[in-house]
């Protein structure tokens, strides 16, 4: 069989060698101007042609010797790595987003043994949560090097399609108040009705974070950090009016978003 790649220099001998693909007449780089070290990498090509077969199963022996961690990672580790980077809120995000059943399908695989297919199956039986973490672990993997080729192309990643977002209706909201017989949870959905806050930082909400004369709200926003400023009506202060003044405002759901829901915020 006729021999698919062949070196060649570029310019005079002695600089940067070329491997000239003979089917495409492509010429990529070898990177390197030692003859012998060209001459390997190009035999390892043309028999990569020649033999399709045992191609990943010699590659998981190179590998092996070039980094013993790196033929024997797997996706769990990726995921454990990632979110011991990440602080606060994200962080329990990712705890949250780790323990999908769907990725059990390839939790404990080695990466360099992952296939397209057991990618596709993870993500048909999760939802777009799976999608974008899985995306992200994936991507976190090919930028430290440690997957030596991408385990399915970018271009054949089901789309992400999120769900309709729209705001409660009146009509909804008071269907919940109507049905809600704890006292100081209806006046937290109240609240957050009329201020239009995000359950998490409405139920961090400070005595001193409320101008109950100038009706005024100023806090800190919990995932962004970005300092929010906002006036009320009548309708919120007279639900504001029949609160105490605990720190913070909303005890009773705090405890339940800390001890129950940790990953609902």
């Amino acid at each position: 069989m006729k021999t698919r790649y062949r070196l060649t220099h570029r310019g005079s001998r002695g600089g940067m060698l070329y491997c000239v693909d003979t089917h495409t007449g492509k010429r990529t780089s070898l990177h390197t101007c030692n003859e012998d070290d060209a001459r390997q990498i190009l035999e390892a090509k043309n028999q990569a042609i020649r033999q399709p077969t045992i191609n990943l199963q010699i590659a998981p022996a190179y590998l092996q010797h070039a980094e013993p961690t790196l033929a024997m990672r797997t996706w769990q580790d990726v995921m454990e790595t990632i979110v011991s980077t990440k602080t606060g809120g994200t962080r329990e995000r990712w705890e949250f987003a780790i323990r999908d059943s769907a990725f059990d399908a390839i939790r404990h695989r080695k990466l360099i043994e992952t296939t397209s297919e057991q990618f596709l199956m993870v993500l048909n039986n999760g939802s777009v949560s799976t999608n974008v973490y899985l995306r992200r672990a994936h991507n976190y993997a090919i930028g430290m090097h440690w997957l030596p080729w991408p385990v399915l192309p970018q271009r054949q990643w089901p789309t992400v399609q999120y769900k309709e977002k729209r705001a409660i209706t009146f009509e909804e909201h008071q269907k919940i108040i109507q049905r809600e017989r704890n006292l100081e949870m209806r006046a937290f959905y109240e609240v957050l009705w009329y201020l239009g806050g995000s359950q998490s930082d409405v139920a961090m909400l400070l005595a001193e974070d409320i101008d109950r004369n100038e009706r005024t709200v100023s806090y800190r926003r919990r995932k962004t950090g970005v300092q929010v400023f906002l006036s009320f009506g009548a309708g919120a202060a007279a639900i504001l009016e029949t609160l105490p003044n605990p720190v913070p405002c909303f005890r009773g759901w705090l405890d339940f978003t800390k001890n129950i829901a940790p990953n609902c915020l």
